[in-house]
């Protein structure tokens, strides 16, 4: 098959989160009108790997060419319309190399970057649009600087994509998380008890802090620092003394960790990227607290009501701005090809939409300033002057 003039191919990889179908429904409407053809691409980097070169783009199981009006009413809801994996081309194990290629791949370990360039080149595809968070997009770059033009889309929960303020999937799990932790309230209230909220956050914890300073909890730990178990108890059992309905609040981001241990897994399996699966910190800070308790209660122990929210807050329909943002991301992406270019990601910085060079997404870790934005001693966001700050306060670089 000869390359196809014309012809942009999308994937979504990692996690899903509501916002990637606006994504894709803007990028293809917006290309087709300028006389592109679209390909979705499904299940992420996984799909690409197995396309079947003695078959047309048509009848290829993981290609799906993509229309106005396929796609016109996908942005009403959650998850991703072309599926997902977290595949990473460049570490195959050996029993995941597809069966007509494993005679040449046979190693522990395989990198099939050559044959997903050679599968692009079969499929006709000009351009390439990930849409994905930092593991993703690092194979995007991958790509690109084996001369493939890419141009990226900045999605994860976490929010810690650098070179931008925002990524896809942010503010509707900040939503869910104040919509459940406040719908959590009924319960810790009538039984006076301390709610223990388990969120989204490996390595950043914007997840936790930005709820927690709109007023969804009373303190929050974050990965980027630390924390003190006793000094938790001691301000939660304030808090909850001080609150006239007997409850209090905490948020701990999954990637949170004590005083001088490690993250929590919840087993020690790694995906292709190398990630162990995160849970369980929220049951060990809710043990943890009961025990504590009677020495700041006058000797009674203060029962906890603890909660994971996990998929809770990626499931479902994208909330406002992640229909908005992802709809102006993909129309970025494409007014980028239109002008011939490759390389970038598109991304918000300081409240206006841009584009930066792909390298950023490896050239350093987006966290939390702690020192600008987090109270250690309260466990609380910390911030006095909003004027001229990005419209969630603490997440730009």
């Amino acid at each position: 098959m000869s390359k196809t003039k014309g012809t942009i191919a999308i994937l979504t990889g990692g996690g899903d989160v509501p916002g990637l179908n606006p994504a894709i429904r803007a990028a293809t409407i917006r290309a087709n009108r300028n006389g592109y053809k679209v390909v979705g691409l499904r299940n992420g980097w996984e799909g690409i790997m197995k396309i079947d070169r003695t078959k047309p783009l048509e009848n290829q199981e993981f290609c799906q060419i993509l229309t106005e009006q396929n796609v016109q009413k996908i942005a009403r809801t959650g998850g991703t319309f072309l599926h997902t994996s977290r595949t990473k081309p460049s570490k195959v194990a050996k029993d995941k190399v597809p069966e007509n290629i494993r005679d040449k791949y046979n190693a522990d370990e395989n990198d099939l970057t050559d044959e997903i360039i050679k599968n692009l080149e079969y499929l006709g595809i000009e351009y390439l649009v990930p849409i994905g968070g930092d593991d993703t997009l690092s194979y995007g770059l991958r790509l690109h600087k084996a001369g493939v033009r890419c141009v990226g889309i900045p999605k994860t929960m976490d929010n810690d994509v650098p070179g931008t303020d925002y990524c896809i999937g942010f503010s509707t799990c900040v939503t869910r998380t104040i919509e459940f932790t406040h719908q959590l309230r009924t319960c810790a209230g009538s039984h006076e008890r301390l709610l223990v909220i388990e969120v989204m956050g490996r390595y950043a914890g914007y997840t936790a802090l930005v709820p927690a300073m709109a007023g969804a909890s009373d303190r929050c730990v974050i990965p980027e620092f630390e924390f003190d178990i006793e000094r938790l108890t001691e301000l939660l059992v304030k808090d909850r003394r001080d609150n006239e309905s007997n409850y209090s609040v905490v948020l701990i981001s999954e990637g949170a960790m004590f005083k001088g241990a490690e993250m929590i897994f919840s087993n020690q399996a790694t995906d292709a990227y190398g990630h162990k699966k995160l849970g369980g910190i929220g049951d060990m800070v809710s043990a943890e607290l009961m025990a504590r308790t009677p020495k700041y209660n006058n000797g009674e122990t203060i029962h906890t009501i603890n909660q994971r929210m996990s998929y809770m807050t990626r499931s479902g329909q994208p909330d406002a701005i992640d229909s908005i943002v992802p709809m102006a991301y993909g129309n970025l992406a494409i007014d980028l090809i239109m002008e011939g270019k490759s390389g970038r990601m598109v991304c918000l910085k300081n409240g206006r939409y841009d584009h930066v060079p792909f390298e950023v997404v490896t050239e350093y870790e987006k966290k939390i300033d702690v020192e600008r934005f987090y109270d250690t001693e309260r466990y609380r966001p910390h911030y006095h002057n909003c004027m001229g700050m990005p419209q969630f306060i603490m997440t730009s670089d």
